[in-house]
């Protein structure tokens, strides 16, 4: 059998991973300023810096002036469990697991809190019935499955006169989608994701409901160090200061720091959000004419713009065992990564086999629409294996 011809044009910048993803176009770390890299973590200097960041993300993200932003160790998942640790135990919970890391927050919320959750599933490629949000209860839930390629329908579902508090996991959501500030409560990212930032750190929004809360409501549970939002009066009010809950990188700052700086000269939030839609588009443009592949998510309305998850549906691989689908997902991802044509395209290990594809807005659409081809060619290659 004749091998498959390759595609002529490779992705000027083949990084797809979603997380930690591409970096900004033209990033070089010769950018990095260096000078306070060594100094004491509580020197002037360097908490008059971390503050800097956190306005710059306040600034770019569109974060409402009466919110709190806090730093966190342990990226978007430290973020989450701080807000989990600090705040729930006051009301009832729910929890909507609908991809891996929402399962993980119902886990932990029952197995880990001692808590009673309710837990709003959806099976891989839906996001839950919306009509059993209960506004009287603490709510938790990803705005986008980074895992499942699924994403909130926006944001009317979430009443406006609510009681409960709403944590959103927004980590491959913030800096890409539109998130409706006065609907939430706690949004939580890491640096690593839509703005292609390094790994480690994650962040905290919170606004004046959370805030009071913390104030108010003492955990029922010891609190880890790390995680710890509150101190002996309530609210930690010296973490949205610059001040930091433990030691954390300078360089990971700098280069956080870099990709707001950008973000900004690129038009801010609204071109952020037109570059990823632009990228999902050409992909989209791709599934349409494509016969073997199509969206994990089912309904448009809740098709993820960042972190794309795609199913082979192939009748021939649609037969095969689960085990055999990933042998021919991993075949693909080691041919592109040979040609240096595209690189962690497959899909998270505990989502259904397929790839994944990070479309966030440090992505050129340009490289979107050279891999396509290139997808083509592994799938063919793989097939007549």
């Amino acid at each position: 059998m004749t091998r498959p011809i390759k595609p002529d044009a490779k992705p000027a910048r083949p990084w797809f991973s979603s997380g930690p993803t591409a970096k900004r176009p033209g990033w070089s770390a010769d950018g990095l300023p260096t000078d306070l890299l060594g100094r004491g973590i509580r020197a002037p200097e360097v908490v008059a810096r971390f503050a800097e960041g956190l306005a710059l993300t306040s600034e770019v993200l569109e974060v409402p002036e009466d919110w709190a932003l806090v730093y966190v160790p342990g990226s978007d998942t430290g973020a989450v469990e701080a807000a989990l640790w600090n705040l729930l135990g006051a009301r009832p919970v729910q929890v909507m697991a609908f991809e891996n890391f929402g399962k993980v927050w119902a886990t932990d919320a029952r197995d880990h809190l001692n808590l009673q959750p309710e837990i709003l599933d959806a099976t891989w490629g839906r996001f839950p019935d919306v009509s059993r949000v209960d506004p009287a209860a603490d709510l938790v839930f990803p705005w986008n499955g980074t895992t499942s390629g699924v994403r909130a329908p926006g944001g009317d579902w979430i009443s406006t006169d609510r009681e409960g508090l709403v944590i959103c996991d927004a980590t491959s959501a913030a800096f890409a989608m539109a998130l409706p500030w006065d609907r939430l409560d706690v949004v939580t990212f890491s640096f690593q994701k839509a703005l292609g930032g390094e790994a480690g750190l994650g962040m905290a929004a919170l606004s004046p409901r959370a805030i009071e809360r913390l104030d108010q409501f003492v955990p029922p549970r010891p609190v880890p160090k790390v995680l710890r939002l509150r101190n002996d009066t309530g609210f930690d009010r010296a973490l949205a200061t610059g001040s930091m809950i433990n030691t954390f990188s300078v360089m990971t700052l700098e280069d956080w720091i870099d990709a707001l700086v950008w973000a900004k000269a690129e038009g801010g939030l609204g071109a952020l959000i037109a570059r990823t839609e632009a990228n999902a588009a050409a992909l989209d443009e791709w599934v349409a004419r494509t016969d073997w592949v199509d969206w994990l998510a089912e309904d448009p309305a809740t098709r993820s713009t960042t972190s794309v998850c795609l199913k082979i549906i192939h009748p021939r691989v649609a037969a095969m065992d689960d085990e055999a689908r990933r042998d021919l997902v991993t075949r693909m991802k080691a041919l592109l990564e040979d040609e240096g044509a595209a690189f962690d395209i497959e899909g998270h290990r505990n989502a259904p086999a397929g790839l994944r594809i990070w479309c966030g807005c440090t992505v050129d659409v340009e490289d979107v629409r050279a891999l396509t081809p290139w997808l083509d060619w592994a799938f063919a290659v793989a097939m007549a294996e």
